[in-house]
């Protein structure tokens, strides 16, 4: 069975030294308990995913570590500072988070070209610089035949594209990918899977990603956690955690197979 699973996963983090840290984080909306003393760790350059139904909390931690809300209790740190009160600006620039959201994330009435330069002149001062940065992620990401298009007229596939080269003009340390997987075709999909890997690989990114295409997420991360009742119940390599028992017991079920 493991052998259907990605073949190309990297071994070089595992030096087991924490990037990303969430502690004992608790968080109620109005009565209802979202997380529950939940742990999480990410280590320097790895790929971790996250699983579990819907609603169980996973854009939460997402917008946890952003700062977007705050814990009611607990601690997020990032190289080992605690950062739960540092306002949302100032913790993506010091500790270069990038975020891509499951929807939007790009200006619609602008071209890729457009879009890439709108975010580029933010982050970088130099014009020739700038161009650079911008025709590279075109070319990386395949979109130099549509780079003249408006990003309301790409297929599904360039847009999320686009938005993650978007997230990649700060270069990032670690990178947030809400549902990167969500309504794109198997081609697509495969084409993601090795971007994302690329990134790991060649430029050191740290990445989180969730999703609810189990088998797509776990042909492309280190390490995968299911996130139950507000914890994580199991968190494994992709090929020992399919045959966790708790793991098939709260999200996989008895059936489930990798290919």
């Amino acid at each position: 069975m493991s052998s259907n699973i990605k073949k190309f996963r990297i071994k070089s983090y595992k030096t087991n030294n924490s990037i990303l840290k969430l502690e004992k984080i608790s968080l109620k909306f109005g009565n209802k308990t979202i997380l529950d003393s939940l742990n999480l760790n990410l280590n320097n350059g790895q790929i971790l995913g996250l699983l579990g139904p819907n609603g169980v909390g996973k854009s939460t931690i997402f917008n946890l570590i952003t700062g977007l809300i705050s814990p009611d209790y607990g601690s997020i740190y990032i190289n080992s500072e605690k950062i739960n009160k540092i306002p949302i600006y100032k913790r993506t620039i010091k500790f270069k988070i990038g975020f891509v959201p499951q929807y939007g994330g790009y200006f619609h009435d602008l071209t890729v070209n457009e879009n890439l330069n709108a975010i580029a002149e933010i982050n970088l001062n130099n014009e020739s610089e700038r161009n650079q940065k911008v025709n590279s992620l075109i070319s990386k990401f395949e979109l130099d035949p549509v780079r003249d298009i408006k990003a309301s007229l790409l297929s599904g596939g360039q847009k999320k594209k686009l938005v993650i080269a978007i997230a990649l003009i700060s270069d990032p340390k670690i990178l947030l990918l809400d549902e990167p997987f969500a309504a794109l075709d198997v081609m697509t999909i495969k084409i993601l899977q090795d971007i994302i890997v690329s990134l790991q690989t060649f430029n050191n990114i740290s990445i989180i990603l969730c999703d609810h295409q189990a088998r797509d997420l776990l042909r492309c991360v280190d390490s995968a956690a299911i996130v139950h009742n507000g914890r994580v119940v199991a968190q494994d390599t992709p090929s020992n955690l399919i045959n966790d028992v708790v793991a098939r017991n709260t999200y996989f079920g008895e059936s489930f197979k990798i290919n």
